[in-house]
């Protein structure tokens, strides 16, 4: 015993003496001196000018001053929390060749911000008055690069790649006046407008002076092939694309933009924006984009969006689901993602309002305006219903937790993203909205609805484009004064807590319930054609593309198989893999005991399993059920 003492004691001296010889810093804690953002006006306008004319090498060059009302330390700051982006959108690392001068041509050296990155510091001499930056914007030329901004016939200019900002004050205190140089012949668009008689002559246009917020928030598409639309209520429909032939807008067509617009106008009774350009690019060049801004969007289309409109489905819905932002989300914002500059972290806690409540609106305003067929809609919805009520992250994670998504997962693929969830907050928050909408129609024997909530929320001061931000109590209330009702509790269930099914009863009220058949709908098959994919979900549980596993959904057979995103299918049996081939398998087996086997090459091993799934294809759709109009028919009825 005295031994084992002895030897413990001499164990630990050994242990004691080498934690001792270690090395133990101390840490040096990071302190952020960039100015805070003070709400008081900005000694002076900057000047920017940016020039796109080198389209073909993908490049911006910028030449920027800015007056200084002091000599000593400033911080020049490059946007890094956007509104719309939800999240951190950094991109310094797309901005080359910096040199900032004062007004008399002396250089002067610039250090990074070691806390705050996408911050470069100066240190502006006695006497100096303005200073001037010029750099230049390398858009990636491929998408591994990042989204492709600049093609031969399409640049989309997005100010905050192309400018600095001075810390230390509100970005709506700090006046600005842009010029774009364009290539020759090319026409451009946005929410800005000409500066009158001094707009500029040729291919150089110069803007107003506005805030370098509404700066921001006011992109350019601009184009060598390029077209313009009146949709009436001071709504313009601007287009470019790849090629002329693109931008045969057949009049049907265009009527049903229209349409839309005219929906959301009787909607919200009221317009926050002097004016609003839709942006459109018609294009396979240019990277992807959806995105919100109070008197514009900026989106993408596939090449025949306008010509071949029956077969372009997907891309509708992005044009009245980014209108709708100028009302939520734009005028009515969640009071914590409010920000007063581009450096102060965003807080997304009202997402399910924001996006939700634009997913609602966006697909009430498709059927309105006759963008899509009703039946359409509806299978969109089943399908939406489907995936939402079977997704086996609901078991762990409450839906409010998903706005944290954009920050936390910053969009990226996931591993095994039916597990995890991902940005929840759109569809089911959708859902919530309709199952809202059928309880108020039902408890006013239709005499009111969502659309009564719309015009007190966000239907009012027409006319007012600036902010107008919000907590959840003035949303409870806003409802309560439609209908009462116990919806803080309502919202409380279905955001805050886990909940393993979708909320699914504004369909059962609606006298719709969700079935699984073994044909799949219209919107199914149009889904699968766009993606040239294979979409297995609600039977193997996986989709496949071009052989190669693109997802398996958590739990399903193919999980159970340990197949996994990647994996490439090389044989159904002893047949060579096609779509076919594994969508016949899969009904062959139905009620049989013959499990389904694959041959599949993960990496240099091919390997070979049996699935035992004998329940056969699964799709889902809504049946009527009940007798008559029901509140969702009303809802997506136009008015």
């Amino acid at each position: 015993m005295r031994t084992i003492v002895l030897l413990a004691a001499l164990a630990a001296s050994v242990s004691t003496s080498a934690l001792a010889q270690n090395s133990a810093p101390t840490a040096i804690f990071p302190v952020n001196s960039v100015p805070a953002p003070r709400d008081v006006p900005y000694p002076g306008t900057m000047q920017l000018e940016v020039d796109v004319t080198d389209s073909d090498r993908a490049i911006m060059n910028v030449r920027q001053v800015i007056p200084v009302a002091q000599a000593g330390d400033l911080v020049l700051l490059l946007p890094r929390w956007l509104p719309g982006a939800h999240g951190p959108d950094q991109r310094p690392d797309k901005l080359a060749g910096l040199v900032i001068r004062t007004a008399e041509g002396a250089v002067l050296p610039w250090t990074r911000d070691t806390v705050e990155t996408s911050g470069y510091r100066v240190t502006v001499p006695a006497g100096t008055r303005s200073i001037e930056a010029r750099f230049s914007f390398v858009s990636p030329t491929q998408p591994n690069q990042g989204r492709i901004v600049m093609t031969p016939s399409i640049t989309n200019v997005q100010w905050e790649n192309v400018s600095l900002y001075p810390a230390g004050y509100y970005t709506r205190q700090i006046p600005v006046e842009a010029t774009l140089i364009l290539p020759a012949g090319w026409q451009a668009a946005t929410a800005l407008r000409p500066n009158g008689a001094a707009a500029g002559t040729g291919n150089r246009v110069r803007y107003g002076t506005v805030s370098y917020e509404t700066l921001v928030d006011s992109p350019v598409f601009a184009g060598r092939y390029f077209r313009k639309d009146d949709l009436g209520h001071g709504v313009t429909l601007n287009s470019v694309a790849d090629a002329p032939e693109e931008l045969k807008i057949p009049a049907d067509v265009l009527a049903k933009h229209r349409s839309m617009v005219d929906q959301a106008i009787k909607l919200f009774g009221a317009r926050h924006f002097d004016h609003y350009d839709f942006l459109n690019a018609v294009t396979d060049e240019l990277g992807g984009i959806g995105l919100e801004h109070h008197r514009s969007t900026e989106i993408d289309t596939s090449l025949g969006y306008y010509t071949d409109y029956d077969k372009h489905p997907y891309d509708r819905n992005v044009f009245p689901h980014e209108f709708t932002h100028s009302w939520d989300g734009k005028f009515r914002r969640g009071a914590d993602l409010f920000t007063p500059d581009y450096q102060t972290p965003m807080r997304n806690s009202l997402l399910w309002v924001y996006e939700g409540q634009t997913q609602f609106w966006g697909t009430v305003l498709e059927a309105r305006g006759g963008m899509t067929p009703k039946q359409d809609i509806l299978d969109r919805l089943a399908m939406t219903a489907a995936s939402l009520d079977t997704l086996p992250g609901k078991s762990w994670r409450p839906l409010l937790d998903t706005t944290n998504d954009p920050i936390i997962q910053n969009r990226a693929p996931e591993p095994w993203g039916s597990y995890q969830r991902s940005e929840d907050y759109y569809n089911e928050g959708m859902l919530i909205w309709i199952e809202a909408d059928a309880i108020i129609r039902g408890g006013t024997r239709n005499k009111r609805g969502m659309d009564d909530f719309a015009k007190a929320f966000f239907g009012i001061r027409d006319g007012d484009w600036g902010t107008l931000t919000y907590t959840r109590d003035e949303v409870i209330a806003t409802l309560n004064r439609v209908y009462p009702y116990d919806w803080k509790t309502f919202l409380a269930e279905r955001v805050d807590e886990v909940r393993p099914r979708a909320p699914l009863d504004g369909f059962v009220k609606s006298g719709y319930r969700l079935d699984y058949t073994d044909t799949p709908t219209a919107a199914w098959r149009s889904r699968e054609a766009l993606g040239k994919s294979l979409d297995l979900s609600y039977s193997l549980g996986m989709s496949v593309r071009a052989g190669k596993i693109g997802g398996v959904k958590w739990g399903s057979p193919a999980f159970a198989a340990k197949l996994r995103t990647g994996d490439e299918i090389v044989a159904i049996g002893e047949r060579a893999y096609s779509d076919d081939a594994l969508r016949n398998a899969v009904r062959d087996a139905k009620g049989t005991t013959n499990p389904i086997r694959l041959t599949y090459k993960r990496g240099d091993a091919v390997r070979t399993l049996a699935i035992p799934y004998y329940d056969g294809p699964r799709y889902p759709r809504f049946t009527k059920v009940g007798t008559g109009k029901g509140a969702l028919d009303i809802l997506l009825e136009p008015k």
